[in-house]
């Protein structure tokens, strides 16, 4: 019994590849189905040229993203030095309308400590 099933898978197996190279690999078959052959390969290289432009695509909008944040982050950083200097101008030109002999320190402040 175990003969019969082994002599059988063999010529199931040896028919499998008797159809695999007499019909589906023959010249016969690429001749008959040439276009549909050609069809299905340029269908998966459109689906590969596809998903790399989407890929490529994704990498260049994840770039413009960090590009414009850092562009962003020094809009706010020249905004407020811009305004502080607006502020300091102001001060100094109130400053001088009034009279009250008060200047710009050329030195930082320092902390006075007792010993």
């Amino acid at each position: 019994m175990n003969e019969s099933k082994n002599s059988a898978a063999k010529s199931g197996k040896k028919a499998a590849k008797g159809f695999i190279r007499g019909r589906l690999f023959s010249l016969v078959f690429f001749k008959r189905y040439w276009f549909y052959i050609v069809f299905v390969v340029a269908m998966a290289l459109a689906y590969i040229a596809n998903k790399f432009m989407f890929q490529s695509s994704m990498q260049e909008v994840i770039a413009l993203k960090a590009e414009l944040d850092d562009s962003q982050t020094d809009l706010v950083h020249s905004s407020a030095d811009y305004n502080s200097m607006i502020r300091e101008s102001e001060m100094t030109r109130l400053m001088q309308e009034r009279h009250l002999g008060l200047s710009v320190p050329l030195e930082p402040p320092y902390e006075l400590t007792s010993e």
